[in-house]
């Protein structure tokens, strides 16, 4: 009877952990929705806190106060905000986005970012493939050769990303880097040779930050003793590096993965405007400066979302690739 008792508990305990891992991936999906719904709330207000000239431009000076008003009523504008936040919320969950109000007047917000969605795609996933192929190449290399040449040029490369602004080092890239290597200084769709700066220049800071993580996780497993028996042994150094110590120290980089999502779209804003490319982050710019309300929320609801299924895809990931982590609050003691 003993025996029997001992192998029914292993069933139970896989299905009392793959109930614990669902609930807890429902709690976080929820909590991921709610974060993106309060994003888009506070930027919803904080546009309603902007002048009502920049709605008119340059025509506001020719326009009297009754035009105004009569312009104004028919984007929803006079209504208290909370009755235009109702009204925002009743369109998002019906489908209804709005109508752009300045950058393409009277055209659904949907079909002025559908065009531009391909773009940016395309250059954040190279963007994610090179600093996931360099940067953990690098810091890599730099764990193994600790306090050499090759890890103290990958930890100044670590460095000078993360102290000098981004502004500088990619505004340096593209006036410099153009010239060395003759490449098109702006973005040509009929040219993928003009790709291959804007795309390096969006990884260089999740590039920088895999580098720095890989190797301190690597650098702490080469010091623990599972590491010194298996030298002691006489394994090869390269099976030790990548059997051992790169498999363990990848383990907490995972939470960091979906993250790039991050830098990448924190990246896109600048970059696309940088070297002229027609994707939604220099479209977000524009519209924020137009003040075209339905364009930027939108266009925040996109940017949120995705920074958000970041933040949850890395802790789903977490819970599913290390079991040490408790998917579930304390209990009381049996």
């Amino acid at each position: 009877m003993e025996a029997a008792v001992v192998t029914d508990e292993a069933p139970v305990r896989r299905v009392r952990t793959r109930n614990s891992f669902l609930a807890y991936a429902i709690r976080r999906a929820w909590q991921s929705v709610v974060t993106v719904l309060i994003v888009i709330t506070v930027v919803f207000l904080l546009m309603r806190l902007l002048p009502l000239e920049g709605y008119f431009g340059d025509d506001y000076d020719r326009l009297d106060q009754a035009q105004r008003d009569a312009i104004l009523q028919s984007m929803g504008l006079l209504d208290p905000w909370y009755v235009q936040l109702a009204n925002f919320y009743v369109g998002l969950f019906t489908g209804d986005l709005g109508l752009s109000i300045k950058y393409r007047p009277r055209i659904p917000v949907v079909e002025v970012v559908a065009p531009k969605v391909p773009i940016s795609v395309y250059f954040g996933i190279s963007a994610i493939f090179l600093s996931l192929s360099l940067g953990l190449t690098m810091g890599v290399f730099a764990a193994r050769e600790k306090d050499r040449v090759v890890d103290k040029s990958v930890t100044g490369f670590i460095v000078f990303v993360n102290a000098v602004p981004a502004v500088v080092y990619l505004l340096f890239i593209q006036l410099y880097a153009t010239q060395a290597f003759n490449l098109p200084i702006l973005y040509n769709p009929r040219n993928p040779i003009s790709w291959l700066l804007p795309a390096f220049s969006m990884s260089l800071s999740g590039m920088a930050g895999y580098a720095m993580w890989i190797r301190r996780f690597m650098v702490d497993e080469l010091n623990r003793d599972y590491i010194k028996l298996a030298r002691a042994k006489g394994l090869p150094n390269t099976q030790i590096m990548f059997q051992h110590v790169l498999r363990n120290a990848f383990v907490p980089m995972a939470q960091y993965l979906p993250t790039t999502l991050l830098f990448t779209i924190a990246g896109s804003l600048y970059i696309e405007s940088l070297y002229s490319i027609p994707g939604m982050g220099g479209l977000l710019i524009d519209a924020i400066s137009l003040q075209d309300n339905p364009l930027v929320q939108f266009l925040v609801l996109i940017y949120s979302s995705i920074g958000v299924f970041g933040l949850f895809a890395g802790d789903i990931l977490m819970a599913a690739i290390d079991p040490r982590i408790k998917l579930v609050g304390k209990v009381g003691a049996r």
